[in-house]
């Protein structure tokens, strides 16, 4: 009995060595691909700025006194001869009265010593005294109806209110700002320039200016740089530049933030490609390229550059050729992978 159940159970056994095993199931790891296509330059760089009016004014009044009225706010469009700003014109109304008082006086007096010169009655330099007296008050008097009229603020010119710098209520000296226009006219963008890109651009530079409310596609603006500061700001020590729109654009509205390229005329140093897509071997930089099959081989490149935007590759990739952009440290040679598309090198 004991050598019949042994028998059976060698029987299982062997029968059971003979199955093949359940193949293995490949899984394809998910991996952010890019295509290699990209041109590096060492001197094309992007700068952030803001569209100004190449000319801004700062408008105050010519008179001191109390604001009691603001007519305009910040981001209006206004025309020349629009008043803006008023203040209380109390003490101004009382001035320009006496002044014309004393004028009418004057003028009584002139008309009275002219009659009574005609008639031999009082002496020519009398009534030159009373001519002159009168000439004094005319002049007194217009300078009391102008300092009137400065109690309102009017735009010298068209543009846009860039700032509100006062309030009602604000008492304000003479010529003290109280608004900040920015005439219509030309536009420009306003940059910094780091001290180590100063050496690379000089006034007339040729520039892209990409407005961030562009379409994707859309053509970028051509400008210029017009100015560039001798000196560096104390606290960023960093050169404020100022770069014009070549021609105007209504679309580039005040205060839009815009990115300023500088194109490089040196030849391309390679291709750029993000820092994640390098796998580093000791002291040898690679790549992971993926084939058409989607399995992925690992390619030695030689790295020009490490820049902020990337690694400029000067050999053993060719643009067009497809590379693992990130989690190359997790991939194996030879492994397949499910390609997830992310653009090209940029």
């Amino acid at each position: 009995m004991k050598h019949s159940i042994r028998c059976l159970a060698l029987v299982s056994i062997l029968a059971g060595c003979g199955k093949e095993p359940a193949p293995a199931i490949q899984i394809e790891r998910p991996a952010l691909t890019i295509l290699a296509g990209s041109s590096a330059s060492a001197d094309g760089k992007t700068y952030s700025g803001e569209i100004r009016a190449r000319h801004e004014t700062q408008l105050g009044f010519r008179i001191g006194g109390k604001i009691i009225e603001r007519l305009v706010d910040a981001g209006a469009q206004v025309r020349a001869g629009q008043a803006l700003m008023r203040l209380d014109s109390g003490d101004v109304g009382l001035q320009l009265g006496s002044a014309e008082a004393q004028y009418q006086l004057a003028d009584a007096d002139t008309k009275r010593y002219r009659e009574l010169h005609s008639k031999g009655f009082v002496s020519q330099a009398a009534l030159d005294a009373k001519e002159a007296a009168l000439k004094a008050a005319s002049a007194q008097a217009g300078l009391a109806r102008n300092q009137s009229a400065y109690a309102t603020l009017h735009a010298d010119r068209s543009g846009v209110i860039a700032a509100t710098l006062a309030e009602a209520g604000q008492v304000v000296a003479a010529g003290q700002p109280v608004l900040r226009l920015a005439p219509d006219g030309e536009r420009e963008v306003a940059i910094a320039i780091p001290e180590s890109q100063l050496a690379n651009l000089k006034t007339g530079a040729a520039a892209e200016i990409t407005l961030l409310t562009d379409a994707d596609g859309a053509a970028p603006l051509a400008g210029r740089l017009r100015e560039l500061a001798a000196v560096a700001d104390p606290v960023s020590r960093t050169y404020a530049a100022r770069v014009a729109l070549v021609r105007p654009a209504s679309v580039a509205a005040l205060g839009m933030t815009a990115r300023v390229y500088f194109p490089s005329n040196k030849k391309s140093d390679g291709l750029l490609i993000p820092l994640t897509a390098i796998f580093q071997q000791g002291k040898q930089a690679a790549v992971w390229i993926v084939a058409a099959d989607r399995n992925i081989s690992l390619r030695p490149v030689q790295v020009a550059a490490y820049r902020d935007d990337g690694a400029v590759i000067s050999g053993g990739l060719a643009a067009g050729e497809r590379i693992v952009s990130n989690g190359v440290h997790r991939l194996a040679a030879g492994e397949k992978i499910r390609a997830i598309e992310s653009g090209s090198a940029r």
